[in-house]
């Protein structure tokens, strides 16, 4: 066999990493290549859709589930694939980015599932692209162990019977990776992240028993649903393994996509594997789609918007039903507390809650849950042990006694409670302490015993952006304004100063971090991700 064409990708402006030849060979970059040469356009006029669908909201102030698909909806005779053995039960799923001790950690958790993420608790600098798939492919080969400089504790990979199944993130279609370009043009880094690691793993994770399973993000359309399934496509013939190996997971987390959960599915049928629920981001796509709508729906703190709320609920419930009609698996949300090796009461109470989130979801007819640290796994597991014992999954609870119409999903009004000033010092702490930590190359960041990743820091600045442009009146007295934006903003900085000390503030990225969230908080042009900005930010 001769050997293969130099690939016409080209890697810029990054420092060679070690070991960086053998994730960037030219057979993977000629993968990626031709995953970009046939799929970007298509990318591209899917980018400019959502675009013009966001004008027709801000317009209407209405979504509808899509007229031109009820067909597709009505069609009960329809399925996804049966699910692969490795993928039946997913009943607790732990997350987390891709560096070598989460790598090992997360494997080994007790979790059915990881969630290996080069997404949202990833922020991407090259050292965390190339390296993250260096160590799926180091995982996969059991060629993997890490000890802790500071510590000196070693991890090791438990027996292969005892690990977690991976489920990897790729990045959002929004995004590039300006390392890697095409004719001068960078590559998407969704096409990068699951090309390289479809290329390295798939035959490998076959041979494992396993296959190349993945969760697609920010998806906000069957449209791009459909794209995805066209690269599944490309890339099982490419590499000459059977149509159908490969599953996704959609998270359903924009508003849009909340209106096409079965055409979703229909687009993915043979490669489909579930939806999840994510709160986060969910909420700020509300934001960002209703921004012009008026109080109706503007909402309150983040932390008063749980999953009981009504509009939250049909969501969820709408989700189970979807899901268990078309024989796919609903995956709910994330528990992202932080146990304190410290304050035995706060994890008491904390702990509460998360059995207690867990234990509705597994009562509403989820299959499984998220968590995003080890110590939690045992309880989502009890949660769901309980309502499933040996059963792998509830599929067989079809939920017909849901009924969602299309406005329950937008009925934010219908919600008791109201923008607080401690909601808005709150966004502006956590944003500029994930910001910060963001920057520095860190995507999961443990800030007040909770895990946040980017969907966190978007939540926050668009609240602050819409209780500003709403002129919302705070209980205090006070309405939301520029001028308060930034005086809360002073005050955390210098908090957060006479904090950590003069030495690590300035060795830190927090003027930086502090700023970038006013100018994506106050500036009048909304971004689409706060993440566009922050990546010209992004050292490395």
């Amino acid at each position: 066999m001769s050997a293969p064409a130099p690939s016409p990708l080209a890697v810029v402006d990054a420092e060679p990493l070690p070991r960086q030849e053998e994730v960037l060979t030219e057979a993977a970059l000629a993968f990626v290549a031709e995953l970009h040469r046939r799929f970007t356009p298509r990318r591209d006029e899917l980018l400019a859709r959502r675009a013009e669908r966001r004008a027709e909201i801000a317009r209407t102030s209405t979504l509808d589930f899509l007229p031109e698909t009820a067909a597709i909806r009505a069609d009960d005779s329809w399925k996804v694939a049966p699910a692969p053995a490795a993928l039946n039960d997913r009943r607790v799923e732990i997350t987390g980015p891709t560096d070598r001790k989460m790598t090992i950690n997360a494997l080994n958790s007790g979790a059915r599932v990881w969630l290996a993420d080069f997404e949202d608790a990833s922020a991407p600098t090259w050292e965390n692209v190339v390296l993250g798939q260096l160590n799926l492919i180091d995982a996969y080969t059991r060629n993997i162990d890490f000890t802790d400089p500071r510590s000196g504790k070693s991890y090791a990979l438990k027996p292969a019977g005892e690990l977690a199944t991976v489920v990897m993130r790729p990045r959002g279609w929004h995004l590039e990776e300006r390392h890697l370009t095409f004719d001068g043009r960078p590559v998407p880094g969704a096409l990068v992240d699951f090309g390289l690691y479809f290329f390295h793993n798939a035959q490998r994770l076959i041979d494992l028993g396993k296959g190349p399973y993945f969760y697609l993000p920010k998806t906000e359309s069957h449209l791009e649903a459909r794209l995805w399934n066209e690269i599944f496509v490309f890339a099982q013939d490419y590499v000459g393994i059977p149509r159908g190996t490969v599953r996704a997971t959609v998270l359903i987390e924009t508003i849009t996509a909340a209106y096409e959960m079965e055409e979703i599915l229909y687009e993915l049928r043979e490669h489909a594997a579930g939806l999840n629920a994510g709160r986060w981001d969910y909420l700020f796509s509300i934001v960002k789609n209703f921004r012009d709508g008026g109080a109706k729906f503007v909402l309150p703190d983040r932390n008063a918007v749980t999953m009981t709320a009504p509009f939250m609920r049909a969501y969820t419930e709408l989700l189970v039903r979807t899901c268990h009609k078309r024989g796919a698996h609903a995956i709910g949300g994330m528990a992202a507390f932080i146990p304190s090796r410290r304050d035995a009461e706060v994890n008491k109470v904390a702990f509460e809650k998360v059995k207690a989130d867990k234990d509705r979801e597994a009562g509403d007819g989820f299959d499984g849950s998220w968590v995003a640290h080890p110590d939690l796994v045992p309880i989502a597991m009890a949660s769901f042990d309980a309502v499933l014992g040996e059963k792998p999954n509830q599929k067989d609870r079809l939920r017909e006694d849901v009924s969602v119409a299309a406005g329950d999903l937008i009925a934010i009004d219908s919600l008791d409670a109201r923008p607080t000033y401690a909601g808005l010092v709150s966004a502006v702490q956590v944003g500029i302490r994930y910001i910060e930590a963001w920057l520095r190359g860190l995507g999961a960041v443990a800030i007040f015993n909770l895990m946040e990743d980017a969907a966190t820091a978007e939540i926050s600045r668009s609240q602050i952006w819409q209780w500003i442009n709403a002129g919302v009146v705070f209980e205090n007295g006070e309405t939301a304004t520029p001028e308060l934006a930034r005086k809360v903003a002073a005050e955390e900085l210098a908090a957060i100063r006479a904090e950590i000390g003069e030495e690590a503030f300035a060795a830190g990225k927090w003027q930086q971090a502090h700023d970038l969230l006013l100018h994506v908080s106050l500036d009048a042009d909304y971004a689409d991700f706060l993440t566009l900005p922050a990546y010209e930010q992004l050292v490395g």
